[in-house]
């Protein structure tokens, strides 16, 4: 495929665009805002020189945080622009930076939406995140003269398995990047093997990601609202159909003291969840409506706020990072690891290869494959509170010795800007 029947494809699909931004609206209502924007049209003026970075969602914007704000420190005469493709990463950059930065959504990679973003703004540096790969957009940016770079660059077997199918179109976009900051060498190679030129193996930002000073604190809190004499498991970031799975598990351990708090990844899924719990007629109560100590008979905790994800973990005494269960790819498992948790992680982490194979082999995490193997791992750990410990201080370690991406990357950024 060549870029032409790419727009091509993009301008059939466009008349169903708005339907879907209305259908998604209904059940997040952040989407029928600032619309205008995915299309190109943007109202913000701005008087300094751009330095723009892509940041997708909410994992991607809390991953570049160090940077963002060693970027700020650098480059004071410089407006940083952040732009987003959901309402949660757009909210995560506003709760994160206030007004320090400006940010807008990233238009479609139609070639009119691009152009009017990149005519717009006249960024002086673009900076993509992980593998945002948008070949209008990436040619925009080549025939302006923008260096464009890809960091904390990652690609997975099964997306190279992707862009091999597009080998023209990919080869061309890679080829149109001024840099790329790959996570691990098994990125790095393979996206040269797709194309690219001028990779540099960097490590992973998302180490880099320090925890809110009160998360402890706060974590505390949480652990009093809780309960402080009861155990609690903690499954984070999960996605549609793996709330079932986990219910499953945890039903099945017959120990009626342990407190499990169930996160959905999103947001527009915490009544989704509710009625899960409601179809099995199990005791909870949602975090948003706890300002007392949890009832004694209450099984379940619905984290249904948002920004706590850190407190979540500082909470509990054993994780679970959702997204793995089923093939997702996994969310990211380093937040847990930082605040020294046991984490458990199920079969589908292809979305952090590296760092799940590093936190297993350090014992710092556990893979379940089912049910029974996530029961059994929950009922050891409790059982052993050394262990959970001795996990914890593994996973810390892990961090702390992986640290170093922000610097690099921003040596990477000096020769652009």
């Amino acid at each position: 495929m060549n870029r032409f029947f790419y727009s091509l494809l993009l301008y059939l699909v466009l008349p169903f665009v708005p339907l879907k931004l209305l259908w998604r609206g209904i059940k997040q209502a952040e989407y029928r805002q600032h619309w205008l924007e995915r299309f190109g049209f943007y109202t913000l003026t701005v008087k300094k020189p751009v330095i723009w970075l892509h940041c997708v969602s909410v994992g991607e914007t809390r991953a570049a945080a160090p940077l963002i704000n060693a970027l700020l420190n650098q480059y004071p005469n410089h407006q940083l622009l952040l732009t987003h493709t959901t309402p949660t990463g757009r909210a995560t950059s506003e709760q994160l930076f206030g007004d320090k930065v400006m940010r807008v959504y990233l238009p479609y990679d139609l070639p009119f939406a691009v152009k009017g973003f990149l005519t717009h703004f006249k960024p002086a540096l673009g900076m993509l995140m992980e593998t945002e790969l948008w070949f209008n957009l990436i040619a925009g940016a080549k025939a302006r003269n923008i260096p464009l770079l890809l960091i904390n660059a990652r690609l997975s077997e099964k997306s190279a398995r992707g862009y091999s199918k597009l080998s023209r179109l990919a080869h061309e976009g890679l080829q149109s990047l001024s840099a790329i900051a790959a996570q691990t060498e098994q990125d790095a190679e393979r996206l040269i093997q797709l194309g690219a030129g001028n990779v540099s193996v960097v490590g992973n930002l998302k180490f880099e990601v320090h925890p809110p000073e009160d998360a402890t604190l706060r974590g505390q809190q949480l652990r009093d609202l809780f309960g402080s004499n009861r155990p609690v498991f903690l499954a984070a970031s999960t996605r549609e159909g793996e709330e079932s799975i986990i219910l499953d598990a945890v039903t099945a351990l017959k120990l009626p003291h342990l407190l499990t708090v169930i996160v959905p990844r999103h947001p527009q899924r915490f009544n989704e969840v509710e009625a899960l719990l409601q179809q099995r007629q199990l005791t909870y109560q949602r975090r948003s409506a706890l300002v007392h100590t949890a009832n004694a008979e209450t099984r379940f905790i619905l984290g249904d706020s948002m920004g706590e994800l850190f407190s979540y973990y500082a909470s509990a005494d054993i994780c679970l990072v959702g997204g793995s269960i089923l093939p997702f790819g996994g969310q990211n498992l380093i937040e847990a690891m930082r605040m020294a948790k046991p984490v458990l992680i199920g079969e589908h982490t292809f979305n952090f290869t590296e760092v799940s194979e590093r936190a297993i082999a350090q014992n710092a995490a556990w893979r379940v494959k089912d049910p029974q193997e996530m029961q059994q791992a929950i009922e050891t750990l409790l059982e052993n509170p050394q262990q959970q410990f001795e996990m914890g201080q593994a996973g810390l370690a892990l961090c702390m010795s992986s640290q170093g991406a922000t610097q690099k990357t921003l040596a990477i950024i000096a020769a652009y800007v």
